[in-house]
């Protein structure tokens, strides 16, 4: 199908997409890389009367550190963050789970704050910087707020995202040496969004331990009461009979091939993060 007809513009500054945005209703849309908006303007799922495109915006194509925190800008690529082009970002996390997004063609364009707007369960940057309990920087017209991760996304492609307002930034903490992380998903092929995935992060410096689960359908969920045990006793907190229950807590609806992909996406995450 071809979208329906709709008014294009570019925005070069961000006074430009902001000032885009006052007083539409949710008439105007903003997009990044097109992976996501794109899609859904050809099946027509989207019929917006505006699109501004925002992921020429130099300001937010920068990447800087704020004390502990690194802070991205929310037009960086996912590219940007796989090569390795902003220095702050190599070796991180996000730079591993960067390259494992779909394919190079739709890296290439697709941006962070993008995806994490759009909210797909499955997506992998919804899940990352949930474990990493990222800010994200909201701005409108009228002035900027700061809403953690796991309060903005509500469900599935459901978010606490003003018809106004944009993600202009992503705040995640910034990488020491006592930094441990892992993230694994199951994919029938390489390149499809995830049928469970799962992501964990330890950082004793701040004594923050969050082991996450994705691809549930809805918002990641935090096994809490497993990370606080993995955090305390390592890799012996989380034998199958512990996973599991944590599994059933969070998915009781799932069947039991599928309580099994979560399970063992959980175990090989921990692994990564906490195995010799």
């Amino acid at each position: 199908m071809k979208a329906a007809k709709f008014e294009y513009q570019r925005a070069v500054t961000a006074k430009d997409a902001l000032t885009a945005l006052q007083n539409t209703d949710g008439s105007v849309k903003a997009m990044g890389g097109s992976q996501s908006l794109g899609p859904m303007l050809n099946l027509r799922l989207a019929r917006p009367a505006k699109v501004i495109d925002v992921s020429g915006v130099d300001e937010w194509r920068q990447v800087s550190v704020e004390g502990r925190q690194i802070r991205i800008g929310a037009a960086v690529t996912h590219t940007d963050i796989e090569d390795g082009v902003f220095p702050e970002l190599r070796g991180h996390m996000l730079q591993e789970v960067a390259g494992r997004i779909a394919y190079r063609a739709v890296r290439n364009r697709g941006t962070i704050g993008g995806s994490i707007a759009h909210a797909d369960p499955a997506a992998d940057w919804v899940l990352a910087t949930s474990a990493l309990a990222a800010e994200l920087e909201l701005t409108s017209a009228a002035g900027t707020r700061r809403v953690r991760m796991p309060e903005f996304m509500l469900g599935a492609y459901a978010v606490d995202l003003q018809p106004e307002e944009l993600i202009t930034a992503v705040m995640v903490p910034a990488r020491t040496a006592q930094t441990r992380w892992g993230y694994y998903k199951f994919c029938r092929k390489t390149g499809e969004f995830a049928e469970a995935s799962c992501a964990a992060y330890f950082e004793p410096a701040t004594q923050t331990a969050r082991i996450v689960v994705g691809a549930l359908g809805g918002a990641p969920q935090v096994l809490a009461e497993l990370s606080a045990s993995v955090a305390k006793a390592g890799l012996a907190a989380a034998d199958e009979q512990a996973i599991g229950q944590a599994v059933a807590a969070i998915a009781p609806e799932k069947t039991a091939a599928d309580r099994r992909l979560y399970i063992t996406v959980i175990q090989r995450c921990l692994q990564q993060a906490l195995g010799e």
